[in-house]
């Protein structure tokens, strides 16, 4: 263990030696062990590591909201107030009105997942009100008050009417925001934010982080930021506390985990992230594209409505047989609308979707029915975000990966069970793990049998819709690198879309920018991903967190504005 640095002045969090244990039918699981640090006031440290090192646990710990059975076993964690004083929130009772009274108040949490953290049955701005009138003094006018003007800090727009919403009628990063707003609702002298970041796109994501900045140096705050992006670390981070199965690898100032690593783990992550910087060596061994074979798949001016809101507004696209093209865009651009609507999960309103099948007819997926349907969707298949809700959790892996074998008729019994082993080999799984249950499996490892269960009877095409987005840095390049070998092997062709530009240029050949359905530029992926032409590519490729700390320059950053368009004879925003 790396011992506490020396600091100038008082530490307001130390930490020393904390141990947290979870009792098991089989022993005890050690989720924390003997670990150190400090945070200075104003300061932040950043903590990193895989999923399972430890890091929410130590988060959770300080606040002494640890999950049932665990338990802190050893160590203290001191919090120092301005006045000289000092309190062990270890010797605290976890229930007690002590603990309550610090939660919100001195210290505040931005928790992974804003919407199973928000109540789904009361008003943002009731929870914020709540929050305000527990810790202060304040009426319920004062209080409400007090919420549009937070509300309003976190720039979430007309708080006044924002504040009277549930958590379900805000977008994903405008949940973010409440988050924040109830969480410095206090005015804490410490925050923690435990991924707030992991599932936005990178121009909300690097809003959020100037806020949090903002907000920080505006109050004088010091912040325990949880992360498993280094990219982000590498931005805001002032000290860097790097874990691995609940064990401090190494902890030091954010310029000498980039610059000079002592652990080997440490030098890995680093590894991963400065592997998604350039083209994957899988493809730069490939022969050229053959630009001129008639494409696999063509959308041809192909739109969706919701209501009034164009999700996808005359897109026309091409996929070449074994081509990866990449679709990037914010949330709400359009990108898995366009996925769904390739599987045909949804009805395009317009357009047509043509697909080449082996050999050589021509179907229109937009319009195809019954058997001509359910024959393409054998040769077309679709990798889900979320490899956890895409996964039916009372089916065994075995079942999962060899119901669509079952299905179609392509095997059974002792054939179908040695279909499924292979398959399992051929993504990295263990097949003697095929009995188990999709719960048993980690992130990564679910991932893969979402890409088994994809490459089952053999397709042409797969969609592979944010497929790496919640997973590791390190996992994240064994996924692509693992999809980029199935694609030599199997001969496919991906339609890949993402948020991280990084992923894009890793693996795609051609890359589209979705923005408000439309689709703004199109071109060779390293080409877009270094010289973008359109605006909006521009502001993407802006707000991507550089994984160098001497990169900071946020000046080059800035946020797409739409030019005002010509409607009925007058300009309109």
């Amino acid at each position: 263990m790396t011992d506490i640095l020396p600091i100038a002045g008082r530490p307001l969090l130390q930490v020393k030696n904390l141990t947290v244990e979870f009792p098991l039918r089989t022993g005890v699981f050690r989720a924390v062990s003997d670990l150190s640090f400090s945070i200075e006031p104003g300061k932040t440290l950043c903590v990193v590591g895989e999923s399972g090192s430890g890091k929410s646990v130590t988060a959770r710990s300080i606040l002494q909201i640890v999950d049932a059975p665990g338990r802190i076993s050893g160590g203290s964690i001191m919090l120092n107030d301005q006045n000289g004083g000092s309190i062990d929130l270890t010797s605290l009772n976890p229930r007690g009105r002590q603990i309550r009274a610090i939660r919100g108040r001195d210290i505040a949490m931005i928790f992974q997942e804003p919407m199973s953290s928000l109540s789904p049955i009361h008003t943002v701005g009731n929870q914020i009100v709540e929050a305000l009138r527990l810790h202060t003094r304040m009426s319920k006018a004062e209080a409400r008050a007090e919420a549009i003007s937070l509300l309003s800090q976190v720039e979430i727009p007309s708080p006044e009417k924002a504040l009277d919403r549930y958590a379900f009628q805000y977008s994903g990063g405008m949940r973010q925001r409440a988050m924040i707003a109830m969480a410095l609702a206090c005015k804490p002298q410490l925050l923690i934010a435990d991924e707030p970041t992991t599932a936005l796109d990178v121009t909300t994501q690097a809003e959020i982080l100037d806020l949090i900045a903002r907000l920080q140096k505006a109050k004088g705050m010091a912040v325990l930021f949880i992360t498993h992006d280094m990219g982000v670390v590498a931005q805001i981070a002032d000290d860097v506390l790097v874990m691995h199965n609940g064990v401090a690898k190494e902890y030091a100032p954010v310029e000498q985990i980039f610059h000079a690593p002592k652990d080997d783990y440490t030098r890995m992550l680093i590894g991963s992230v400065l592997k998604l910087e350039a083209k994957a060596e899988i493809r730069l061994a490939r022969p050229p594209l053959d630009t001129t074979a008639p494409p696999i798949l063509e959308l041809r001016n192909v739109s969706m409505d919701f209501g009034e809101v164009k999700a996808l507004d005359d897109v026309s696209i091409s996929l070449l047989p074994g081509e990866t093209l990449g679709i990037v865009g914010e949330s709400g651009s359009g990108k898995t609308t366009m996925g769904r609507s390739i599987m045909r999960l949804i009805d395009p309103t317009a357009g047509e979707i043509l697909y080449r099948r082996a050999d050589g007819d021509i179907i229109d997926l937009a319009t195809a029915k019954g058997q001509t349907l359910a024959a393409a969707r054998r040769e077309l298949r679709m990798v889900f975000q979320d490899p956890f809700g895409s996964l039916n959790p009372r089916m065994t892996v075995s079942q999962i990966i060899g119901e669509p074998l079952l299905v179609n008729g392509v095997a059974k019994g002792r054939a179908l069970e040695e279909r499924v082993c292979h398959l399992m080999e051929q993504v990295g799984l263990d097949p003697r793990a095929r009995e188990r249950y999709p719960h048993a499996f980690s992130g990564g490892q679910r991932q893969r049998i979402g890409i088994a269960r994809a490459i089952t009877l053999n397709p042409r095409v797969i969609v592979a819709d944010e497929a790496t987005s919640a997973l590791d840095v390190s996992v994240r390049s064994q996924v692509l690198d693992l999809l980029m070998r199935l694609q030599d092997e199997l001969g496919l062709a991906y339609i890949f879309i993402s948020h991280d530009i990084g992923v894009i240029r890793y693996m795609c050949d051609r890359v589209g920018v979705m923005y408000k359905g439309q689709l703004v530029e199109i071109g060779d992926a390293e080409k877009v991903c270094r010289t973008p032409e359109h605006a909006y590519t521009q502001a993407l490729i802006s707000a991507i967190p550089r994984p160098d700390p001497r990169d900071r320059d946020h000046s080059r950053r800035f946020r797409y504005v739409a030019p005002d368009i010509l409607k009925n004879g007058s300009f309109q925003r």
